[in-house]
């Protein structure tokens, strides 16, 4: 069967009525989440991983790709409006969509923020369900030496994409590499680090862990930080839709930024970050308005917001083809898919094409309800920003907890809970990225069973592993990972912090 066909099936599997209920279930809460202040699409994709554990596979996964895309959307309107950007990736529209919404203006940076996300959302959903069998074609060569240098590729990608040292990043990764090997090994038998343990036996719950991590321990780091005086959330002043200035001045960056943000979402060593900052420095260039930049630039915002979505969807190639993830949000959704015994690669597609497909295809749809929520709601989703701190992340404890307690529902799961959390405070604390951990508790058992695998068919050679040419180039691209990160951040940010220097001055 032909691509089209695949996607058509999968169309008509997305739109079955208690498929498009989870769709509109997923993009709501996500967008709900997504746009509290400080909570980002990996922290909103891992509070809400527990209300999927009940549902069938296809139904939870279609609602958690309605959580990851509408957190997407969701958190632009905090950096509009509040100027608090939940995540990295947001740091840019906060920059110019504040100063935007500060003259009156943010009506529009809304719009051109909520259409470019589709325009590039749509355009990038595409791209993946078409360029997704090709991968597929080359993965499904891959042998146990292969496996193994892709998962190195993985683990070299979190560690030197996350954060601003590699060697911090490395740190976090083989502290998720122990964790890993908790419980028994699934070749000899034997149980390994269990300390006595019972609850150990079966390893750590990759649920527990994301959860603790990522909602637990930034509560406790926002708490710890104490109150830093009120936040002015700017009022939505006159219409939000789009003159027809905006509009010219819009639809180029949409699509100049979802051709940067795509591929760099793609790649091995990519992230939402740095397709926008490459975005913001591309429309600073190609610009007519250059006065208009620090100011208030509407293509300052549309651009960035495209790149964003575009690589919101591009961190799903080799997520879905190869079981590879590239940013923080995309290792949570791996662990959504372990929570049903599924491991994205191309088997997956060879043997469950109706879900992966349907999957895709949920994403067109959830792409379209959140055009429909976003704009004549935004009144709501204003509103949401008035909660105070206190509140909120009292109420996101609250949520995980009882989270934990469905999935999981076990005195010790709990403990686990608290004592990741209180790890997740102390690495932020720190300086340590999150990520990593995460990762290498999901990928470290997959790495260690490919690498016995191709020790044992090799009889112990260990250049056995390098003699293969495509796991040989993965080797390379891994050793390339360690590089291209720091040149692509340093170009972009550059480009950024010159621009907030001239504003302060």
């Amino acid at each position: 069967m032909s691509t089209f066909e695949f996607l058509l099936q999968g169309l008509v599997a997305a739109m079955e009525p208690m498929n498009l209920l989870y769709a509109l279930i997923g993009v709501t809460l996500g967008t709900a989440v997504g746009v509290l202040p400080g909570i980002g699409p990996a922290l909103t994709v891992a509070l809400l991983l527990p209300v999927t554990y009940r549902l069938d596979p296809t139904g939870s996964l279609i609602m958690f790709a309605g959580i990851y895309y509408g957190g997407m959307y969701g958190g632009s309107t905090t950096s509009i409006l509040l100027n608090t950007p939940g995540e990295s990736a947001s740091i840019v529209t906060a920059l110019e969509g504040n100063k935007m919404a500060r003259a009156g203006r943010g009506g529009p940076a809304l719009a051109t923020s909520a259409i470019g996300s589709f325009v590039a959302g749509l355009i990038a959903t595409l791209l993946l369900a078409f360029l997704a069998p090709y991968v597929v074609q080359i993965a499904i060569k891959f042998g146990p030496r292969e496996y193994f240098a892709l998962m190195v590729l993985a683990f070299v990608t979190v560690s030197s994409a996350f954060g601003d040292s590699a060697l911090r990043g490395l740190t976090a990764l083989f502290v998720g590499l122990a964790f890993s090997v908790v419980g028994i090994d699934q070749l000899t038998g034997q149980t390994r680090l269990a300390f006595g343990v019972p609850d150990l036996l079966d390893g750590i719950e990759v649920t527990t862990m994301a959860v603790a991590m990522f909602a637990i321990g930034e509560t406790l780091f926002i708490a710890a930080q104490g109150m830093r005086g009120p936040e002015t959330v700017e009022a939505v002043k006159g219409s939000v839709w789009m003159n027809a200035q905006d509009w010219a001045r819009s639809w180029k960056p949409w699509l100049r930024g979802t051709v940067i943000g795509f591929p760099i979402g793609a790649m091995p060593a990519g992230g939402a970050e740095i397709g926008t900052f490459l975005s913001y420095a591309t429309e600073k260039r190609l610009t007519k308005h250059p006065e208009e930049f620090g100011n208030g630039a509407i293509e300052g915002v549309a651009g960035p917001e495209a790149a964003n979505n575009a690589s919101a969807a591009g961190t799903l190639v080799p997520l879905l083809t190869l079981g590879l993830p590239t940013t923080a949000t995309a290792a949570i959704m791996l662990a959504g898919f372990q929570q049903y015994g599924l491991q994205p690669g191309p088997l997956l597609f060879a043997t469950n094409p109706q879900l992966v497909w349907g999957l895709i295809a949920s994403l067109l749809i959830a792409n379209g309800m959140l055009l429909v929520l976003n704009l004549p709601l935004i009144g709501l989703w204003v509103k949401l920003l008035t909660i105070p701190k206190p509140w909120l992340y009292s109420g996101i404890l609250v949520f995980a907890t009882l989270g934990t307690i469905g999935a999981n529902p076990s005195v010790f799961e709990l403990g686990m809970l608290l004592t990741f959390g209180l790890l997740g405070y102390v690495m932020r604390v720190f300086g340590y990225p999150i990520a990593p951990v995460v990762v290498g508790l999901i990928l470290g058992p997959l790495a260690e069973q490919q690498l016995r695998r191709a020790l044992a068919i090799s009889q112990g050679d260990v250049t056995y592993l390098f003699t293969s040419p495509i796991a040989a180039v993965l080797f390379v691209v891994a050793a390339l990972a360690f590089i291209v990160p720091l040149i692509l951040r340093i170009r972009g940010r550059g480009e950024v912090l010159s621009q907030m220097a001239a504003n302060e001055d």
